[in-house]
């Protein structure tokens, strides 16, 4: 009886209980617009080289890579879409890849689409499309003033998506923006640059700092599975960057630190002669708190990468630099799900500690 009477409650005050059935403002019908109408951002390649446009990857790669690489790819974590309306109501449909659950992230983080607006202050957040399925269709707003405004929408993190479209009213118009003339700046690395566990798509580190900077990141993010590996590397190594973060750590073995950091740099180098590259150490998260074993694995593991990249910089090696993340998520232990994947208060920190290594770097620079 209690829900009923919610329920009813919302339909008298314009409200849906899912945000699914309101009219717009006018009462206008809603029209659909597919990839065609609006930008696609945090995607380096082509749309005709890639299996779905939203996937990270060119299908080439899918030979190239490891089973779990390719797989996680397809993952659109990072991209986002950009477009300019004049739209009472935004509606936002789209089909999931997988539908996938996790036990440790919110749905709206693995799966769910942010809508962000470009007001006086920047980047404003609006809501979050939340999914029920495979295929989902979610009202975000209605009942705007119709004036032109530039709208951003990320897409999931932990899921792919095979189509999108966005729903504004039928007296509306949608056009794209001009593209960033900015070079991008690629982030390569684990969960934690792929986005977990953000409790929605635009609270990961990459587009915090996209956001903030007004400079386009890809995110290379690949669960368990950042490892500097050399086909992913010859990959990245061939997008211009302003700089490339490399914060494959947490994945890595003191060994594999030893073996690939030296040659990802090389590869790097072959396309970029003085492109800065950061190299991001492990942190030391809160799950290792109380284990020894766990403090002794990070700590040879900082060591390993400590001693690597002194011998890179004896080796003549210029505009590289090592980023200690210890301390990068604040003094009170509270900034993760787990003891090690970030909530978004630790990807806010995260962003902040990262924004201000940028600039005592100077950085970005163009």
């Amino acid at each position: 009886m209690k829900q009923l009477i919610i329920a009813a409650v919302m339909m008298i005050t314009g409200l849906s209980v899912h945000g699914r059935d309101q009219e717009t403002k006018n009462g206008n019908n809603i029209r659909f617009y597919d990839q065609n109408h609006f930008l696609i951002e945090g995607i380096a390649f082509a749309d005709s080289v890639r299996e779905s446009p939203y996937d990270r990857f060119p299908l080439s790669m899918k030979s190239k890579v490891r089973e779990p690489v390719w797989s996680l790819s397809r993952n659109s974590a990072g991209v986002s879409i950009r477009f300019i309306s004049n739209t009472t109501a935004i509606r936002v449909k789209w089909e999931l890849l997988e539908d996938l659950r996790m036990n440790h992230m919110a749905e709206t983080g693995i799966k769910g689409i942010d809508l962000y607006f470009m007001g006086k202050a920047g980047w404003q957040y609006v809501n979050t499309a939340r999914p029920e399925g495979k295929s989902n269709d979610f009202l975000l707003i209605s009942n705007m003033i119709p004036e032109r405004r530039e709208y951003r929408m990320y897409l999931p993190l932990y899921d792919g998506v095979t189509r999108i479209e966005v729903g504004i009213d039928s007296l509306a118009y949608i056009s794209k923006p001009e593209k960033q003339k900015v070079r991008p700046i690629v982030f390569y690395g684990t969960s934690i640059t792929q986005g977990g566990c953000a409790s929605r798509p635009g609270m990961v580190h990459t587009s915090i700092i996209s956001r903030k900077l007004g400079i386009e990141c890809m995110n290379f993010g690949f669960s368990g599975n950042g490892r500097m590996e050399k086909p992913v590397v010859d990959l990245i190594a061939g997008i211009d960057a302003l700089f490339y973060v490399i914060e494959c750590s947490e994945n890595m073995t003191p060994e594999e630190i030893k073996a690939n950091s030296g040659p990802l740099l090389e590869i790097i180098r072959q396309k970029h002669p003085i492109t800065p590259v950061l190299f991001v150490n492990n942190a030391n998260y809160e799950i290792s708190s109380l284990s020894e074993s766990a403090m002794k694995y990070i700590i040879a593991k900082n060591k390993m990468f400590r001693e690597v990249f002194m011998d890179l910089i004896e080796a003549g090696n210029k505009n590289i630099y090592l980023i200690d993340k210890e301390k990068s998520l604040g003094h009170d232990h509270e900034a993760t799900v787990d003891g090690e994947h970030l909530t978004d208060l630790g990807f806010m920190r995260y962003a902040e500690f990262l924004l201000g290594r940028f600039r005592e770097l100077g950085l970005p620079a163009e």
